[in-house]
């Protein structure tokens, strides 16, 4: 067997809103079940070989994080085989994207922002031959 991730988990402040976000950007990600942990909500949404785990915490005052700078999350990245596709629901949905450059031979990358403030980022594979799916000389 070849090893993959399984599952990411995830502390959000609203999980209602992740998974809005998620859907919107890929619609075959179903909510797999939910619970109720002690002081917080919980909820799996993927697919039924891997999955995000989602926390939800009680409200604080702020979060002390800088992404790309910190330590923690700096984003999450997904694969589509239709990123334009993914680009048009969440533009229509009213998330922001991330418009950095991200031009490849070999795969399309965009990146965008949840109501949480975690960057998710959806690529698209441009060939199935992995030397250049994992090319990084661009």
């Amino acid at each position: 067997m070849t090893p993959y991730v399984e599952h990411a988990n995830l502390t959000v402040a609203n999980i209602d809103h992740t998974i809005k976000f998620i859907q919107t950007a890929l619609p075959t990600f179903a909510v797999r079940h939910c619970g109720q942990g002690d002081g917080y909500r919980w909820c799996h949404v993927g697919t039924a070989q891997s999955y995000l785990a989602l926390q939800e915490v009680v409200e604080r005052e702020a979060v002390d994080r800088t992404p790309y700078v910190d330590s923690g999350i700096n984003h999450i990245g997904l694969v589509s085989d239709d990123v334009e596709g993914v680009r048009a629901r969440l533009l229509a949905a009213g998330y922001q994207e991330n418009e950095m450059e991200t031009s490849h031979p070999w795969r399309k990358r965009i990146y965008f922002w949840d109501p949480n403030g975690i960057e998710w980022e959806f690529i698209e594979y441009l060939s199935q031959d992995n030397d250049r799916r994992n090319d990084y000389s661009e």
